[in-house]
């Protein structure tokens, strides 16, 4: 009973507590969830290759190799890196830095860690279908498009997992913005503001400008999949090479972050 009154406690904390600082230990207590899921990846894409002649996967299952990158890629990026170095130390610092008691919109702020962890779900969940999605993490097509992607629900549940983390780091992005042009003190100019809100603040306008461009990417993957669409088939006048411009546009950004 005492184990079930913590988790309610942690829970009831999770959806009512709107204040920066818990919020900020939050996202970096879920980014060190997921990037230890990540890990294990990597760990079994090491162990695999260690060795050319011993393996740990069977040759009935190679293809759960190429689900190790993809998952071990996304992971990484999407679940490790931005939470925790966008979400997290923004939240926890750049109120801080700003004088200010809150950021802009606390509410919007809960619902974005809250968007978190359900985006997760969706992209571990391609584990639970009949081959993984083994993909690469680029979701380059005609991998993701076509038959050659063994298992089109585990694509699905892959892209719409990003879907929804791209929801939260937009919502996030836009708190920020926000945040730091309206509720700094008033001793604190464009000149005088501190280094790190206006590293935030550079990283919430490239991702409020990219992410809508990778959103429409990743929707044209599951519409050629799912919709009979032809938006990168060749055969049909699609192009290929297009999503590479879309997905590349976004982690062009991202890189110089």
């Amino acid at each position: 009973m005492y184990y079930i009154t913590v988790i309610q406690r942690f829970n009831y904390s999770l959806v009512k507590n709107c204040n920066h600082k818990r919020l900020g230990m939050y996202y970096l207590l879920s980014a060190l969830i997921f990037g230890i899921s990540a890990t294990c990846f990597s760990v079994l894409i090491r162990i695999e290759l260690y060795s050319s002649g011993n393996r740990i996967l069977s040759p009935e299952n190679q293809n759960f190799y190429n689900v190790s990158i993809t998952l071990h890629g996304l992971l990484m990026i999407f679940f490790l890196v931005m939470p925790s170095l966008f979400g997290g130390f923004g939240n926890y610092f750049v109120p801080v830095f700003l004088g200010s008691a809150e950021v802009v919109y606390p509410r919007v702020n809960n619902l974005s860690i809250l968007i978190l962890p359900v985006s997760y779900l969706l992209v571990i969940l391609s584990l639970g279908t009949e081959f993984g999605g083994g993909t690469g993490w680029t979701l380059y097509p005609p991998l993701s498009t076509s038959l050659m992607s063994l298992s089109p629900s585990s694509t699905a549940f892959v892209t719409f997992g990003l879907l929804m983390s791209g929801i939260s780091s937009c919502l996030t992005s836009l708190n920020f913005l926000i945040t730091v042009c309206n509720l700094r003190s008033y001793s604190l100019t464009c000149n005088t503001m501190p280094l790190f809100p206006w590293a935030i603040f550079l990283t919430a306008v490239m991702l409020v400008f990219t992410l809508p461009v990778l959103t429409g990417g990743l929707l044209m993957v599951v519409a050629d999949l799912h919709s009979n669409t032809v938006f990168f088939d060749p055969v049909f006048g699609g192009d290929p090479i297009l999503y590479q411009h879309l997905f590349w546009f976004f982690f062009a950004f991202f890189e110089s972050l």
